[in-house]
């Protein structure tokens, strides 16, 4: 018997994924387990498997359309078992709300008459519009009646291109071309790949919370000769300890002591988390992303080294998993390796807390009554007011402060 294969929600928040391509073709055997498609879930993009084996009979979602998490985008069964026309709309005609006017369209019968008949070539079962999940969005954002429309995707249904294709034919004519100036170059317009979405979206939300920063110094003279000491103890195949990693192993304890610092805001709560997960932002070609490290608090400065450099290969080499992303309590983004000097780092939403680095620099400072040269590191922590006060906040900083400049402390 045939089962429908529906789009996974792979982690937390993960409300759409984007087929990038299918593995299988309409008639292969598929084994359980078996890779069956890329999904690009706006964080990572993975191969996903398949939870059933049989024939792969039918292919409900085309590559490139964005697809709503539990709609079920295949079909597997056995070979030359029939496979429903209807069966791929029923999901969607129960799921997925729609804003007002499509949303209240009564149940009506079959021949009640409408202000606005439609085609219904282009109509799904109880009235609504046959149309991909990001096509309605663009559509809505956009003023376009998707009615109008004449769908490419599978079995005629309306994909986010026949909503860009309308908007351009019904835009006003422009102006006649005129030929290419031959003194200035031309506007090269780079459209949004779904990982710039994510971040525009996420870091909108970010920017609407009602953050506050606070800088401190840190003398890295103690942080540089233990650093030192772990590269010469260093094993064979093992990863070059590096500050990012003492960074991640201080503030991990400082975390653990206090608390309010490693928070998620939730709207009318907030959660203290048990454990430090903390994430560190790795710049990729088309956008940055956050893995997590778990548990810091309880590994070592060499296994937090380990385990990053993993997350780092796997990051620049797209194999990384949707866990691998998920769980952080605390963010630490250092750009002291381009010089950066310092900076002021966007939340990470929900987390309460991220933390700026910018490089170690010898200044000039005052000990003893002497003037001498100190190398400094500065340190920039942004946090939700809405979960941190500037006290908590003031204090947690003044922790890292003392294990970065007596690091015993936190070992």
């Amino acid at each position: 018997m045939s089962s429908q294969v529906t789009l996974p929600r792979l982690g937390q928040g993960m409300e759409s994924g984007t087929i990038v391509r299918w593995l299988k073709s309409e008639g292969d055997q598929v084994e359980k387990g078996e890779p069956l498609y890329e999904l690009d879930t706006e964080k990572v993009t993975q191969e996903v498997e398949a939870d059933s084996s049989g024939t792969l009979l039918k292919i409900l979602a085309g590559e490139g359309e964005e697809i709503e998490v539990g709609k079920a985008i295949a079909v597997i069964g056995e070979p030359g078992e029939e496979v429903a026309e209807e069966e791929p709309e029923e999901p969607e005609v129960e799921e997925a709300p729609e804003p007002e006017a499509e949303e209240k369209v009564e149940e009506p019968a079959e021949q009640e008459p409408e202000p606005e008949p439609e085609p219904a070539a282009r109509r799904e079962n109880g009235g609504r519009v046959k149309a991909s999940p990001l096509a309605r969005r663009i559509a809505r954002e956009r003023g376009i009646d998707l009615a109008s429309l004449s769908g490419t995707g599978p079995e005629g249904r309306i994909v986010a291109e026949d909503v860009e294709r309308a908007e351009k034919a019904a835009a006003p004519p422009a102006a006649p071309a005129a030929a290419p100036a031959p003194a200035a170059g031309e506007v090269e317009v780079v459209p949004l790949t779904g990982m710039r979405k994510a971040i525009a979206r996420r870091m909108t939300e970010a920017w609407e919370a009602p953050a506050f920063q606070i800088t401190m110094t840190a003398d890295m003279t103690a942080a540089i000769r233990l650093r030192e000491a772990l590269v010469a103890r260093m094993g064979e195949g093992d990863a070059k300890p590096t500050y990012s990693d003492l960074l991640t192993k201080v503030c991990a304890v400082a975390l653990m002591r206090h608390r309010a610092v490693n928070a998620l805001f939730a709207g009318d709560e907030v959660h203290l988390m048990p454990t430090a997960n903390v994430g560190f932002a790795v710049a990729v070609p088309n956008g940055l992303v956050v893995p997590v490290q778990r548990s810091c608090e309880t590994k070592t400065i060499p296994q937090i080294a380990n385990e990053r450099a993993e997350l780092v290969e796997r990051t620049r080499g797209g194999g990384l998993r949707q866990e691998d992303l998920e769980g952080g309590t605390f963010t630490i983004s250092n750009l002291g390796m381009y010089g950066v000097e310092r900076f002021v780092a966007v939340l990470n939403p929900p987390q309460a807390a991220i933390l700026a680095v910018g490089a170690i620099e010898e200044r000039a400072v005052v000990r003893d009554g002497e003037l001498t040269a100190r190398p400094i590191l500065e340190m920039t922590l942004t946090c939700d007011h809405r979960t941190v006060d500037g006290a908590t906040a003031s204090e947690f900083l003044r922790t890292v402060k003392q294990f970065l400049e007596e690091p015993g402390l936190a070992l």
